[in-house]
């Protein structure tokens, strides 16, 4: 069950317009923080990226491509297979 909802949660995400995806998770992380706001240039920060890279993804001017293979690929996983690569991508980030 799980497997067939990570697949079509993929689906979703693959086809969906970039500054959708993107609010999406920039409210998804604002809720996991307990409501509190992530400003544009906190959130370029933990991402590594420029705080103008990131306005441009999240308003759909520009399209990461590298998002979208990431998202293809991890589509191709097992579901307790992507829980674990996450971890491990998470872990080479801290």
């Amino acid at each position: 069950m799980l497997k067939c909802i990570f697949k079509y949660i993929f689906r979703i995400i693959l086809f969906m317009k970039i500054d959708d995806l993107f609010n999406i998770l920039h409210n998804s992380l604002e809720s996991q923080n307990n409501g509190k706001k992530i400003s544009l240039k906190n959130m370029a920060l933990s991402l590594g990226i420029s705080m103008r890279t990131y306005q441009d993804w999240k308003l759909g001017r520009a399209k990461p491509q590298a998002a979208s293979v990431v998202m293809k690929m991890l589509g191709q996983l097992d579901d307790d297979e992507v829980i674990r690569t996450v971890r491990k991508i998470n872990k080479l980030d801290n």
